[in-house]
């Protein structure tokens, strides 16, 4: 018997990093998944992977579209006949740079990709979760939700945001067995670090990506990267049954990171 047998969970950014940890080890406590993420040719390489025959399947989404972050909450239903689960995993920006010389289109792209996607998927969730009293809604958020990072402004406070916006709709439905929460990573090596981290040194004028790690390292009490797994451990807890009165909660995943 696995610790999530019969739920169903549909999973944002899922088909590589920490979304693709969260899908296999949901997996592996006897979860249906659906994954998603831009690619299908991706999503199909994740799925071969995984090997978990009817039990996943890909759905494509752009999780900077509103049609595409309903579509995957609906598509779950539609498939498997409901969704007990929502990881909303997507996140990234779009160039770093400091805020008198970010573009708009920069602002824009990162607010749709990590605020807007988390409220969109939160919505369509809570339509599906409510009449069945019973879900757990789970936000990846960030360490950068309690603290700051120059030149990421944009990230920075779409964290902040999702924060709030989870504490807030965990206190509208706490009483309708659906539970609200964020886990905030702290530094991982994930894909967004390599597509991120030249633009960072650049702003920072830092000479190469270890430099960056290495900054973000030696801001915990723990002096190396976080991983995929721990963050996916802490996404199991808190979608388990026994996990009905975690709500209203940012976990941190940061190795000591946050100063609060």
């Amino acid at each position: 018997m696995g610790k999530l047998d019969g739920k169903v969970a549909a999973i944002t950014a899922s088909t590589r990093s920490i979304g693709r940890g969260i899908a296999e080890a949901y997996l592996a406590e006897g979860a249906k998944v659906v994954v998603s993420g831009r690619s299908e040719e991706k999503g199909a390489v994740a799925l071969e992977e995984m090997n978990a025959g009817d039990n996943a399947i890909f759905i494509a989404c752009d999780a900077s579209k509103q049609s595409d972050v309903e579509g995957l909450i609906d598509g779950a239903v539609n498939h498997f006949g409901r969704i007990d689960i929502a990881v909303l995993n997507a996140g990234g920006i779009l160039d770093a740079a400091p805020v008198a010389e970010m573009s708009d289109e920069s602002w824009e792209y990162t607010v749709n990709l990590n605020l807007n996607h988390t409220f969109w998927g939160m919505r369509k969730a809570l339509q599906h979760m409510l009449p069945q009293e019973n879900g757990r809604i789970i936000a990846i958020s960030s360490v950068e939700g309690k603290m700051r990072t120059e030149t990421v402004s944009h990230y920075v406070a779409t964290k902040h945001a999702i924060n709030g916006l989870v504490k807030t709709a965990a206190h509208e439905v706490g009483a309708s067995g659906v539970t609200v929460n964020a886990i905030l990573p702290g530094f991982v090596k994930t894909d967004l670090f390599y597509e991120s981290a030249p633009q960072t040194a650049e702003a920072l004028g830092m000479d190469s990506l270890d430099e960056v790690a290495d900054m973000y390292s030696q801001a915990s009490a723990i002096k190396k990267p976080n991983t995929v797994e721990q963050v996916a451990a802490v996404a199991v807890m808190l979608a388990r049954d026994e996990a009905r009165n975690f709500t209203a909660s940012l976990f941190p995943v940061d190795g000591g990171t946050m100063p609060y």
